[in-house]
């Protein structure tokens, strides 16, 4: 095995020094990669995902102190929560150096930078020995990938290496912090949650647009921002309620859409109340680690069985449950529906 993942990053170094793109696994989804400081090699990252070219890309780093140079300045801000989360699922933004090409960036002076704590990545990117873009490995609007096989489906021919590293650890994307400002902003929340950011730098804010809809007309600062994300192929419907009302009011939706095929997207503790469709359970409410897990998976089952309609219980937006209900409104295009309304 060993001898495998050298061979891997050989490869994968390789592919990046010529220009090219190579997908590889981190602890969040699987990235697909580009030299960073090379500006034909990110658009050809837009190029294979057919993402927009104003959504900025994360530059992916073996070594802290690479940072130095892909940056004007760190703030105090910055080094507390490199010290603290790096490596790991997060993403820090800075004023970019000259160096960094906008091609990169989406044409702003800022720049997304994070740290891998995956095996696997921190080998490739020690090799290679260059800050690599790396989106996620998928048609962009797609759900993001969780294993090798995701990333086939979406980018057989369109790349030039797939590195397999079994399915990933996290299975959301990893949380966006602006630094750019007075007190930093949360741009895309991730496994690292406001709570766990505050006990190290104190205060930070939200960016309304987390949750929300953004001006199609203002130019994202982050991944994720902007567009439509990590959406199945059939329309989902998010349902907010008590249990027993949700599953009643799926079970009706179920009778209504007949002929046509429904997903639900269920928790170990209701899927026996449903009484028709395709169900899927994400995991337990007891566990949102398990429902971030799955969740990028059982998106992309349903579209494997061609269902028509998917509805999907909702989730607590409490610390880590506001990264997963984040992605389910992206991939619902905010379609909601709240029951048991005063």
């Amino acid at each position: 095995m060993k001898g495998n993942e050298e061979r891997a990053a050989d490869m994968a170094a390789q592919v990046w020094r010529q220009g090219g793109l190579a997908a590889f696994p981190t602890e969040t989804v699987y990235g697909l990669g580009a030299n960073g400081l090379d500006d034909a090699a990110a658009a050809k990252i837009y190029a294979a995902k057919g993402r927009p070219s104003d959504n900025p890309l994360i530059l992916h780093i073996a070594r802290k102190e690479q940072v130095l140079s892909l940056v004007k300045e760190v703030n105090e801000a910055g080094h507390l929560l490199m010290d603290a989360f790096w490596p790991g699922p997060l993403t820090l933004i800075f004023p970019k150096a000259d160096c960094v090409p906008y091609g990169t960036t989406g044409g702003l002076d800022t720049v997304a930078i994070r740290m891998p704590s995956h095996p696997q990545a921190r080998k490739l990117l020690e090799r290679v020995n260059l800050p690599i873009a790396a989106p996620s490995a998928n048609i962009s609007g797609r759900p993001s990938p969780t294993t090798a096989k995701h990333v086939w489906e979406d980018m057989d021919g369109r790349i030039d290496l797939i590195i397999d590293g079994g399915a990933v650890g996290i299975g959301v994307e990893s949380t966006i912090v602006d630094l750019t400002e007075s007190i930093p902003v949360i741009l895309r929340p991730g496994y690292i949650t406001k709570e766990m950011l505050e006990k190290v730098v104190g205060e930070v804010a939200i960016d309304p647009a987390i949750m929300g809809t953004m001006d199609q007309k203002l130019h994202p600062k982050a991944p994720g921002m902007k567009y439509r994300h990590y959406a199945p192929k059939a329309p989902l419907t998010l349902v907010e309620g008590d249990e027993v009302s949700v599953a009643a009011f799926i079970n009706q939706k179920v009778k209504d859409a007949a002929p046509k095929t429904v997903g639900i997207i269920a928790v170990e503790e209701t899927k026996n109340r449903y009484e028709g469709g395709i169900v899927k359970s994400i995991g337990s409410r007891a566990d949102m680690e398990s429902i971030a897990h799955n969740l990028y998976d059982v998106l992309r089952a349903f579209d494997n069985e061609n269902v028509d309609l998917i509805y999907s219980e909702s989730f607590s937006e409490h610390e880590f449950g506001q990264a997963v209900m984040n992605r389910l409104k992206k991939a619902a295009g905010q379609q909601m529906i709240h029951l048991n309304a005063e």
